[in-house]
């Protein structure tokens, strides 16, 4: 009895497999009904909170935010996960869709926290010209992103990439282009046999985590749910959802990435467990990936924000109430002379 499931046959990530000449892929157009989501998301806080300003303000927010993200998601991807050295000896191929042959293959190759630090430096730069409440409008793009990510993710498990570790659950996926373990190896026999796969040739491919899908659900869905529903209408000070969303997305995908593999050229950076362990399997929590250790520095960062923006908040009040108190002091004083 096969205990793994089969990735979607039918799953394919071109839009339209039957016309080779339309490179047109469902990744890509995950990442514009990301885009999409989002940006209704942020709109609708702007307008039921009464804040007056306009499309343009928005879209043009938006887009600062787009480019930066896009830009820095593609210089991680390249600059710091690809451990080849083509793209630091041939820099022009970071921005170049076209693969052997003029072929168009997109940008293959896109970091998560590359693509936050570049979206905050570009709504950053765009707040900063226009003279906007950069922690006010960071904190509406914080809790709408979540639930735009969800789709992008979907977009990594249609082009069966991303996949995680191998595993033995009665849900783990068998991916098509996942790589393929020799037979003779005796932690591959145990794995193939508990769910239950033939081992009939000299290669096998076992089945994995869908750790796209766990993203898409804890990383997206949920974490959105709780940022909209929860920290949204409850929120302290101004800068609170944006550190709320660091701390929550670095510790969600911090738990997810020990059943995600790690990219091979890279592996574990950090080995306070078994230093021979392999990327393929969890076999000890004290090694640790590239992912895990940005995600720290997420957490680490969303906390120290939500001090900072905390204690700028009080002194803030403070000063307010300070003001408050001598105005209402020179009103007294006022009507005292009045009254002389």
């Amino acid at each position: 009895m096969l205990a793994a499931v089969q990735f979607p046959s039918w799953i394919r990530p071109e839009i339209l497999p039957f016309l080779p000449q339309f490179p047109l892929r469902w990744y890509g157009l995950m990442y514009l009904v990301a885009f999409g989501i989002t940006y209704l998301l942020f709109k609708r806080q702007v307008r039921t909170r009464g804040l007056g300003y306009s499309d343009d303000d928005i879209s043009g927010f938006f887009l600062a935010g787009i480019v930066g993200l896009i830009l820095g998601a593609r210089l991680f991807g390249t600059l710091l996960y690809d451990t080849s050295g083509l793209y630091w000896s041939k820099p022009w191929l970071i921005f170049w869709p076209f693969g052997e042959g003029g072929k168009f293959t997109g940008f293959m190759g896109m970091s998560f926290h590359g693509g936050m630090i570049g979206l905050i430096v570009g709504i950053l730069i765009y707040s900063k010209r226009l003279r906007l409440d950069f922690l006010e409008w960071a904190d509406m793009v914080a809790v709408s992103v979540p639930l735009g990510y969800t789709f992008g993710r979907l977009g990594n498990f249609i082009n069966g990439e991303l996949w995680g570790k191998v595993s033995s659950a009665p849900w783990a996926m068998i991916f098509p282009r996942a790589k393929r373990f020799p037979t003779s190896l005796p932690w591959v026999r145990e794995v193939a046999e508990k769910a239950g796969l033939a081992l009939d040739g000299a290669m096998i491919n076992l089945p994995r985590h869908p750790s796209q899908l766990y993203e898409a659900l804890f990383e997206g869905v949920l974490l959105w749910l709780v940022l909209w529903f929860v920290v949204r209408p409850r929120k302290p000070f101004k800068g609170f959802a944006v550190g709320a969303y660091l701390v929550g997305y670095g510790l969600v995908r911090f738990v997810i990435e020990y059943f995600r593999e790690p990219d091979a050229d890279l592996g574990y950076i950090i080995k306070l467990g078994d230093p021979d362990a392999s990327i393929h399997l969890f076999t000890t929590p004290l090694n640790f990936s590239m992912g895990q250790l940005l995600c720290s520095m997420m957490i680490v960062g969303g906390l120290a924000f939500i001090a900072i923006a905390g204690k700028r908040a009080k002194r803030a009040s403070s000063l307010l109430a300070a003001a408050e108190a001598e105005r209402a002091r020179l009103e007294s004083a006022k009507k005292k002379l009045k009254k002389r």
